[in-house]
């Protein structure tokens, strides 16, 4: 079969299951754009930034579980793609990001948008490719598509000169080669044996529940062990979904702005079983003061992470999901009453998810509201930027199933949100998808809006407004002397901007205004913003301060706790 080089990357995405890839065409990459053009099957999502089909591909990815595609040109196009990638990377997010290069004659030659995407995507990604042949295409797409998914998830990018694409060349499809869930190891069932004997001789025990629960698909078999030996469970913010929130084993998310029962718990566990997670910075505080008291069992697919923050007792390297079904029948059903109480009592006495009284619209207000859209349809996804706004919707919207939110964790990059939400949205027609966003990233990608009303996908969209960069505000606030330089951030008139680019849109200023607000956005028939325009001067507690431990975290000064029983 002869097929030029760009047919040959239609093709083989096909055989690959891909059927939407998210792009933006320029010179470099165009003869796979022409291909497209008799390869329908595969619908081409047209982006109004590059980066943004990167956020796009990995919200994709996140809630179908499947490899998210993203195509750009050669030079600033591919340059642009990697924020996106590195966001999947740190996520551990299977992705497949395809360049456009100049000619093979003009490399090295610093011709019109020629730069090394290769050598500038090496740190971002698993593994990058440069096909310098066309016969090389078929087998490099296979494997990148392995690559992507095999072990720890993450993304792949492939470089393909102008003319290679343009190449006719005989073609023959090597067998579609999928990552296989590896079996639980010999050394790994010993271990998951001494994994159980601490569990069960722990009285203070708890889990920490990760994002690679999720990826495994691990979510009942988390409930599973959790159920069967009655251990309290924590997530970390991108663990947010792998346990159902309304569990009564459920404590919430952990870390700089976690529960404070939780922070506190964990610091007096005497048993941390670790699932699907890093222990970052984010989840430790100072680590050398992170969970003191105890003993730590460390399961994680990627060997790499295990021990390279805090010391373990137990590692036990594999996929979480298999992990937890030959680990669940090992352990013992023993009640921790002591240890449910203190739990009960930091819960009772140390209100982390109080409001404070106040005569302007809070955030949380409008949180607590949208939660009850969750509770009365459990398939709607919460996709969320980076700042205050994300922590807010960690800490009050209800997460019960694994796609159910989506959120630039370990990058923390600002304007992910109302992208990742167009990927959401075409990954899950039919089914309700929430951007919260805060005004300052929402100005980043805010271009989307028309490719929002292009497509007709029917995002909806919660603007946070408060006026500023409040997180960088906050930590001026509270660490830098309240020296408030460059976090002022005026917009646009937003409803004036969304009738420009065809989506509805209100305004709410009043409390009493939230809810009626969100049900006429999700009655809406298609994308519809609401500016929730809120106090400037609320900050989100509960906090870690910076250097401290999980027992230093700081509690909103406006809500007095009592005292600890």
């Amino acid at each position: 079969m002869k097929l030029k080089g760009a047919e040959i990357i239609c093709e083989s995405l096909l055989r690959e299951g891909v059927d939407t890839i998210f792009g933006y065409p320029g010179g470099a990459i165009l003869p796979f754009y022409d291909a497209l053009w008799s390869y329908p099957q595969l619908r081409h999502i047209l982006v109004r930034h590059e980066q943004s089909a990167a956020h796009a591909a990995d919200g994709y990815s996140r809630v179908t579980g499947k490899v998210g595609v993203c195509v750009a040109t050669s030079g600033p196009g591919a340059t642009n793609l990697v924020t996106g990638i590195m966001g999947a990377k740190a996520d551990s997010v299977p992705m497949v990001a395809i360049t456009g290069q100049v000619a093979r004659a003009s490399l090295g030659s610093e011709a019109f948008q020629e730069c090394d995407i290769c050598s500038i995507a090496a740190s971002t990604t698993k593994k990058t490719f440069m096909v310098m042949n066309p016969n090389d295409l078929a087998e490099t797409i296979r494997e990148a598509f392995y690559v992507t998914q095999e072990g720890r998830p993450g993304p792949v990018l492939i470089d393909i000169p102008r003319d290679v694409q343009m190449e006719l060349t005989d073609v023959t499809f090597p067998d579609v080669v999928s990552a296989s869930v590896p079996e639980v190891s010999e050394e790994a069932s010993e271990r998951l044996k001494e994994a159980a004997r601490l569990i069960n001789e722990a009285e203070r025990p708890l889990i920490i529940s990760g994002h690679g629960v999720m990826t495994s698909g691990g979510n009942k078999e988390m409930l599973a062990l959790a159920e069967k030996s009655g251990i309290p469970v924590i997530t970390t913010l991108l663990g947010l979904g792998s346990f159902p929130s309304g569990h009564p084993l459920s404590m919430g998310m952990l870390g700089m702005h976690g529960m404070y029962w939780s922070n506190l718990s964990v610091d007096q566990a005497d048993l941390i079983v670790g699932v699907g997670m890093r222990f970052d910075d984010r989840v430790t505080g100072k680590v050398d003061t992170f969970a003191p008291h105890a003993r730590i069992i460390h399961m994680d697919i990627d060997p790499s992470q295990i021990g390279r923050n805090v010391p373990v007792e137990v590692a036990v390297v594999g996929d979480a999901k298999a992990l937890l079904q030959e680990l669940t029948p090992m352990v013992n059903n023993t009640p921790h009453p002591d240890w449910m109480q203190f739990i009960s009592n930091l819960k009772q006495d140390h209100p982390s998810l109080a409001i404070p009284p106040s005569d302007q619209l809070q955030a949380q207000q409008v949180m607590t509201a949208l939660d009850t859209l969750l509770r009365e349809d459990e398939e709607t996804t919460i996709v969320t930027g980076v700042g205050q706004h994300q922590m807010w919707a960690a800490q009050y919207l209800t997460f019960n199933e694994s796609d159910s939110f989506v959120s630039s964790g370990g990058l923390g990059a600002m304007g992910f949100e109302l992208p990742a939400a167009l990927g959401v949205q075409v990954a899950k027609p039919g089914t309700p998808v929430w951007a919260v966003a805060g005004d300052g990233g929402f100005q980043m990608t805010l271009q989307e809006l028309v490719t929002l009303t292009e497509e007709k996908l029917p995002v909806k969209i919660a603007l946070i407004n408060n006026g500023y960069l409040g997180m960088v505000k906050q930590w001026q606030e509270m660490y830098y002397d309240g020296h408030l330089k460059a976090v002022p951030v005026d917009g646009p008139d937003f409803i004036k901007l969304c009738e420009a680019y065809g989506v509805g849109a209100l305004r709410v200023t009043e409390q009493e205004d939230v809810l009626p607000a969100l049900r006429q956005a999700q009655a809406h028939d298609g994308p519809f913003l609401i500016e929730f325009v809120v106090d400037s001067n609320t900050n989100v507690y509960p906090m870690v301060p910076p250097g401290g431990s999980l027992a230093d975290t700081i509690e909103d000064p406006a809500i007095a706790p009592n005292p600890t029983n």
